[in-house]
Order: C-alpha cells, then sequence, then structure tokens
C-alpha cells in the first residue's frame, strides 16, 4: 500500500516558500476553473432561457436551461476518470495545465455562440457540447489541485493547506457575481443589451484569467509523493505494466468511492442551490422577484461567508478530525434543509440573502477539510482517479439533480418540497460520512 510521505511539519526554511507557492498556484487555478464554470450557473438563471431557449416559455425555459446546467455533471465523473488517468501516470501538474486550456476553450467559445435567433436549435446543442466541455474539465481538475497541495503538506497541516484550493469556488463565485454586476450596471435598466451581448463579457474575460492560471502552474514543481511513486514503480519495473488506475481503484477501493459520493451529495446540493438555484429564483417574478442588482450583490457577500467558513472548516479538521466537522455540517445542512424554503417564502429581500449567505456557509464548513480528507482516503497510486471519481459522482446526486428537479417539485408540491429533497441528501451524506471511519491510507486526521 502506498502512503504519502509529507514534509515534516518543522519543514526547513527553504521549503515554506514551496508550499506558499503551491498553495497560491492551486488557490489561483481552482478560482479560474470554477469561475469559468459558475458564470455558467448565472447565466443560466439569468440569461440562456431567454437566449436559447425563447420558443419555451418561462417556466420551460429554465428548466431546459439548467438541464444543460446539469450537462457539466455528468461529464464530471468522466472527466474525473480521464484526467485521472493521465494524472496518476503522467502526473499532476501536466494535466492540471489540460484541465485549464480545456475549460479555457470552452468557455470563450460559450461567449462567442450565436443565439438561437441566428442559428436556430444549433445553438443549444452547441451549448450542450460546450457545457460538456466545461464538465470535463472541472472533473480533472478538483482531485489534481487538491493533490497539489495535500501531498506537499505536512500531515498535521494538510486541512489547513487543503483549504487553498477550496477556497477557489468561494472567490469565483464572487467574481462571477461581481462580473454581472459591473456588466448590469454598465448596461443600467437595458435589458436588451444586457441579453445581447452583456453577458458574453465574463465568458470572454476568462481568457486573460486562463493566461494569468497557466503561467502560475507551469511554475510549480511535480508534488513529492508522485514522484516517489515514480521511483517505486521503476524499481519495481512495472511502469509499464500496470493496469489503469480506474480498474485498480474499482477493483480495491469501491467502497470509498461510493461513500465519498454520499458525502459530497449534500455539499453539492447545498452549493449549486444556494448559487444557481437561488439565482434563478432571486430574479424570477414568480419567486422572490427581486431586482437583479441585489441577487448579485448578495451573491458576492455570500461568496464572502463561504470563504470564511471553508477556512474555519479546514483548520478546525487539523484540530478535531475531518469527520467530525462533515458530520456536524450534515446536521447543520439536515436542520436548515427544512427552514430554508419556508424563510424564503417569507418573499423579502433579507429572508432571501440570509437563506444564501446560511446555504454558502453550512456547505464552507465542510468544504474545507474535504480537500484533505478525500485523497487521504486512497494509494497513491490511484488517488487522482480514486478522489475525483468519488467527488464528481456526488456532483451528480447533489449538484445535477436538485436544480434540474426543485422548479417541477416547487410548482408541485410547493417549496417545501425542495428542502425535503436536500434534507435526505444531509442524511445520506452522515451516513456515508460515518461509514468513513479508519478507511484513510494517509497519516492524517480523520
Amino acid at each position: 500500500m502506498s502512503t504519502l510521505s509529507p514534509s515534516p511539519a518543522g519543514a526547513p526554511a527553504a521549503e515554506r516558500p514551496t508550499m506558499r507557492r503551491v498553495a497560491v498556484a492551486s488557490c489561483v487555478g481552482t478560482t479560474i476553473e470554477y469561475y469559468d464554470f459558475f458564470i455558467y450557473g448565472t447565466a443560466a438563471a439569468l440569461v440562456f432561457p431567454t437566449v436559447f431557449f425563447p420558443a419555451l416559455g418561462s417556466t420551460a425555459g429554465t428548466v431546459a436551461s439548467f438541464a444543460t446546467f446539469a450537462v457539466a455533471f455528468v461529464a464530471r465523473p468522466v472527466g474525473a476518470v480521464l484526467f485521472g488517468h493521465y494524472g496518476d501516470r503522467l502526473g499532476r501538474k501536466r494535466t492540471l495545465v489540460t484541465t485549464l486550456l480545456l475549460m479555457g476553450f470552452a468557455t470563450v467559445a460559450i461567449g462567442l455562440l450565436p443565439t438561437a435567433a441566428a442559428i436556430g436549435v444549433l445553438a443549444p446543442i452547441a451549448l450542450v457540447v460546450l457545457r460538456f466541455l466545461q464538465g470535463l474539465a472541472v472533473g480533472g481538475e478538483w482531485a489534481g489541485a487538491n493533490l497539489l497541495t495535500a501531498e506537499y503538506a505536512p500531515a498535521g497541516r494538510r486541512g489547513f493547506y487543503a483549504v487553498f484550493p477550496q477556497l477557489g469556488p468561494a472567490f469565483a463565485f464572487a467574481l462571477s457575481s461581481a462580473t454581472f454586476l459591473v456588466s448590469d450596471a454598465v448596461l443600467g435598466t437595458a435589458d436588451e443589451a444586457f441579453l445581447t451581448y452583456g453577458w458574453r463579457i465574463p465568458f470572454l474575460a476568462s481568457a486573460l484569467m486562463v493566461i494569468v492560471g497557466l503561467y502560475i502552474r507551469i511554475s510549480i514543481e511535480e508534488t513529492p509523493a508522485f514522484r516517489e511513486e515514480q521511483a517505486r514503480a521503476a524499481r519495481a519495473g512495472d511502469t509499464g505494466s500496470r493496469s489503469l488506475p480506474f480498474v485498480d481503484v474499482m477493483r480495491k477501493q469501491p467502497a470509498e468511492i461510493a461513500l465519498s459520493a454520499g458525502l459530497m451529495s449534500v455539499l453539492f446540493g447545498f452549493f449549486y442551490m444556494g448559487t444557481a438555484y437561488l439565482t434563478a429564483y432571486g430574479t424570477n417574478p414568480d419567486g422572490a422577484g427581486l431586482e437583479r442588482s441585489f441577487v448579485l450583490t448578495t451573491g458576492v457577500i455570500a461568496a464572502g461567508a463561504l470563504a470564511v467558513t471553508t477556512l474555519l472548516g479546514g483548520i478546525w479538521s487539523d484540530k478535531v478530525g475531518r469527520r467530525p466537522v462533515i458530520i456536524t455540517s450534515g446536521v447543520a445542512a439536515l436542520v436548515w434543509s427544512l427552514m430554508l424554503f419556508p424563510i424564503l417564502d417569507t418573499g423579502t429581500p433579507l429572508a432571501f440573502a440570509a437563506g444564501v449567505v446560511v446555504t454558502l456557509s453550512i456547505f464552507g464548513l465542510a468544504f474545507g477539510p474535504v480537500g484533505a480528507y478525500l485523497p487521504e482516503l486512497f494509494e497513491t497510486r490511484f488517488r487522482y482517479t480514486g478522489a475525483g471519481a468519488g467527488y464528481n459522482l456526488g456532483g451528480v446526486i447533489g449538484g445535477a439533480v436538485p436544480p434540474l428537479l426543485a422548479p417541477g417539485l416547487t410548482a408541485s408540491y410547493g417549496s417545501i418540497a425542495v428542502g425535503v429533497m436536500l434534507a435526505l441528501l444531509a442524511v445520506v451524506s452522515i451516513a456515508s460520512t460515518a461509514a468513513l471511519a479508519g478507511r484513510t491510507r494517509m497519516d492524517a486526521t480523520a
């Protein structure tokens, strides 16, 4: 069994700049990747029903828009297996450069995509293809970025350092909301201008961010654990005869993949309900009916709360263990799921703001330690594949299904039905986390 051999907690001063550089590189990279991923969610709520599905009407257009949003979650496990293979065979660094380039291409292409009014049904088809490519890229991104920090960090501080890539979604959501907010402010109340070209600005702006991210990622070295595993394989003479990482991990650690997916289900449910779905709910006249600028400003504030709770969760997990922190968040999610929509249904701006902020804060508390915990569950030689597969299968359960089912559930049974759905995911997450006791493969605080 391969285990991580991290640098000791009292690493020489010369090693500390390397750890800081890795932390910054992982954070910047995931921020860019998730910015590209999340501006799609914001656009799916604000723009795409009108631009790409105008013939379907408001409700059906929103459902179709979020169906394309969900496509990426189907692609994410495929991306985890595909890029996990290369990440476990060729290295974390080179694979992460590839995922960043793929995400940048797909995002800029969406920003240049003609509307349904211009090219008809080809527009939504192309949108689905590009969203699938985004899903492939982000499916390969998470595990690699977290392995950069987890495999470099000393065991006693792995929760802290593994938080840096986990901060990427918080920063990305803030940037996504802020970019749309600026576009909205510049264009004022000119909805036609915003729907024609204003929404494209965040997508095209990602090209500059990708260039910065590539520069930073290329400057870092491969992780010590991967280099050690490559050396071990070379000594054993099995570098060319090893089976596929996905085959290995499915044969040796299928339970860890399944339980990781269950653990992640409510996290994804809370994050994407708190961002994409509530953005649509907040601006929809049949929902909260709030001003677009208020909803986007709330998103920036909520992203700040998410960053704080993510950091606190990671630090706390180094002191008390990963599982207690994740289970605490799961219990909070169970209670809040049943409170969220009755609060939102009061229809006040304060209720909406509280709903988004608390939802993302509960998510952040567990998301912080997850960055260290999932890699700790798997052996080095298929850690990229295993951690990525578990994480992204959870995305299918919690990230694709709830936003897709929520409009229909609300229409048929009222908004409380969405809360019950999230509560069930919380139960699955708590049970899965409890079942993972004693399964870590790295020296860790479990």
